[in-house]
């Protein structure tokens, strides 16, 4: 059943109408369970690309609850700069991303690496470098390279590995950290 006001407008319409204006408590780690500690009740998304020269402030799941219209501007925000291709970002990965984000306590946005990549540029840079896996998980939207300039890979590989949710990979020599919902794993250094 929908809670509506007197005007009709429904809970769940004045929830995304004030979105943008929530602002969240500190998160209970205590109380949640795995990669969703820090998520709280409004999980934002916080990013920029220096490629694009893009940032994307974004609240995509309330109360339980996915806003696929969010999820498609993430998706379109990570898309291959290269090509404009898009495809869509798994939530989990974006899950993994904000709860590692939220265990570090930092508001700086993180720097968009890398999101999806289409076959054509994944080949390119396998081309050019022996860390880039053939079947990445770039290629299916469920991986992210990112950078935080206030935080080491060290620290963001250890936010994202106490998510227990997912792949996390270190490249301390080009500063950035890879994380994805696949297997839990970890590597580089």
């Amino acid at each position: 059943m929908t809670n509506t006001t007197a005007s009709g407008i429904s809970r769940r319409g004045l929830l995304g109408a004030f979105a943008a204006t929530l602002v969240t408590a500190a998160p209970t780690y205590a109380s949640a369970a795995g990669f969703l500690r820090g998520a709280g009740d409004v999980r934002r998304l916080r990013m920029y690309s220096a490629r694009t020269g893009e940032t994307l402030n974004m609240i995509y799941w309330i109360e339980g609850e996915y806003i696929p219209d969010a999820l498609k501007e993430i998706s379109y925000f990570m898309r291959d700069w290269r090509t404009n291709d898009v495809k869509n970002i798994d939530a989990r990965t974006i899950d993994i991303m904000t709860a590692a984000h939220n265990l570090m306590d930092v508001s700086e946005p993180y720097m968009l690496i890398s999101g999806y990549r289409c076959p054509k540029t994944n080949a390119m840079l396998r081309s050019r470098s022996s860390g880039v896996a053939k079947n990445s998980r770039h290629l299916k939207g469920e991986a992210a390279d990112l950078r935080l300039n206030s935080r080491s890979v060290n620290q963001m590989a250890r936010a994202a590995a106490s998510c227990n949710a997912g792949g996390v990979g270190r490249y301390s020599s080009s500063n950035f950290v890879h994380m994805d919902c696949g297997p839990v794993r970890s590597w580089g250094s």
